[in-house]
């Protein structure tokens, strides 16, 4: 009997991989390089963050624009206090840090000083969800769900370049408090080539389909044309109705959509189970007096593992392969369920 093959040891590279997949097309600091050209023209848009700058792609702006750019220090009350007294002056403060670390440590100075004056500071955070292997500590998936709850605070979450370059001028217009998450780096390129174009507190129809309607926000959209690609492959039609905007949510395009055929709806995204898109799409129907067949692809109402990002999208069920085997096994099975990890 062969001696088992040795495990691969766990890389830090594997923790913090990109999601984008192989040979996908990338563009590099999307949020970065969008804020300097619009800066260019705004000279009321000031950057601030908690030591991160390099970390949310905010160094680009800091070269840019040194005199206009602020290091708070390991400080995230400070930052955003700062960012508020800024925005009192007339600037449109850009906060940038990790999204625990905004939804945490820095939630009171957020709700008191920021969302309750209804002042027009862009928090802008990274890490969302699922996007890292460093376990709870960095792993943001409570953050939709604690920011929803704040009243005037409008929520992006952005499933690629595109979507990040197209919101960028539009949260900067937009006269009131924002909290966007951040992909970084070496971000995918989605939806451009559906000739999608950002508009604040809209929906999209991405793509369209007969037997499943799925709507989702954040990258598990880039996930649902994956796996409505390969459903249709199967003679199963999903269409993909992208949400980036959480909060206010576009209830007029999602009636529209469940009111257009019979089909089995199914809510994704890189977030809790509890408080995101899910709970704010069934709210909205069941408000409306809709009862579609709905179904949610979310993160479990637990603290995750640290580990390699696919395999945590598989054992979390947000991986590509797991969307296609739990909306298969819906579509013959009402009440079934794939246990997480099982693909």
């Amino acid at each position: 009997m062969s001696a088992a093959a040795p495990q691969k040891r766990l890389t830090t590279s594997a923790m913090i991989a990109s999601i984008a997949a192989e040979g996908q097309p990338t563009r590099p600091a999307p949020f970065g390089h969008a804020l300097v050209q619009l800066a260019k023209k705004r000279k009321d848009i000031v950057g601030l963050t908690a030591d991160l700058g390099k970390y949310t792609d905010l160094h680009i702006f800091a070269k840019a624009f040194p005199e206009r750019f602020y290091q708070m220090g390991m400080a995230e009350q400070l930052l955003m206090s700062t960012a508020a007294g800024l925005a009192r002056e007339g600037f449109v403060p850009f906060a940038t840090t990790y999204a625990v670390f905004a939804a945490r440590r820095a939630y009171d100075f957020i709700a008191m000083a920021i969302a309750e004056e209804n002042l027009p500071v862009k928090i802008v955070c990274a890490l969302p969800g699922l996007t890292t292997g460093y376990g709870p500590s960095h792993q943001a998936t409570d953050d939709l769900a604690i920011f929803r709850a704040l009243p005037n605070m409008t929520i992006i979450d952005p499933c690629d370049a595109t979507d990040i370059e197209g919101a960028v001028p539009a949260i900067t217009d937009y006269n009131g408090p924002v909290y966007m998450r951040l992909l970084r780096g070496q971000v995918p390129v989605v939806l451009e080539e559906y000739g999608y174009r950002f508009e604040l507190g809209k929906a999209k129809l991405i793509r369209d389909g007969a037997q499943v309607l799925f709507i989702s926000s954040g990258i598990l959209t880039m996930r649902v044309l994956e796996a409505a690609a390969l459903l249709e492959k199967e003679g199963v039609g999903c269409a993909v109705l992208h949400s980036p905007t959480i909060k206010p949510l576009d209830t007029a395009s999602i009636f529209a959509e469940v009111d257009r055929a019979d089909r089995l709806v199914i809510v994704a995204e890189n977030h809790s189970e509890i408080g995101g898109l899910g709970e704010a799409v069934a709210m909205a129907l069941m408000k409306s007096g809709r009862a579609p067949r709905l179904r949610q692809i979310a993160l479990p109402d637990a603290f995750l593992d640290a580990g390699a990002l696919p395999t945590l999208h598989d054992r979390y069920g947000i991986s590509t392969a797991m969307i296609v085997a739990r909306a298969r096994g819906w579509l013959e099975n009402e009440s079934f369920e794939v246990p997480r990890g099982s693909v």
